[in-house]
């Protein structure tokens, strides 16, 4: 039978300061990506809501107002309502064909939840439906 491995003098706290060290590095990285990916996710829920509202505001009879409607509808029942405050939406021409566009610019936190934030502008595009 082997004998117990002896401990050797002097490193009996040595386990904590390896915690500690790599604790230093692994907390911040860890928060960093969840911080990045709120943000990702913000951006493009966001996006997918103004290219929502483009549509809905194209077709005929439709009107841009309907389509920030619906744009702020969609954010505010996927994210918070602040996200939906700066909502807009216009007629114009993309290449000579008439469009409607969605506009949306929202400010999401950079740093944690409450921290200060970044701005975002997204557009969402749709042609619009004429008359014949």
């Amino acid at each position: 039978m082997a004998a117990p491995a002896r401990r050797v003098r002097g490193e009996e706290g040595a386990a904590v300061v390896d915690f500690v060290l790599i604790m230093v590095l692994l907390v911040p990285l860890v928060l960093g990506v969840a911080q990045v990916a709120l943000v990702l996710h913000v951006r493009n829920t966001v996006a997918a809501a103004a290219s929502e509202g483009a549509r809905a505001s194209a077709p005929l009879g439709a009107t841009p107002s309907d389509g920030a409607a619906r744009t702020r509808r969609m954010i505010r029942d996927a994210l918070a309502d602040r996200y939906a405050d700066d909502v807009t939406a216009s007629r114009t021409t993309v290449g000579g064909v008439p469009a409607t566009v969605v506009v949306v610019r929202a400010r999401v936190p950079a740093l944690g939840v409450l921290g200060p934030s970044v701005p975002i502008t997204v557009r969402g595009h749709a042609v619009s439906e004429v008359a014949p």
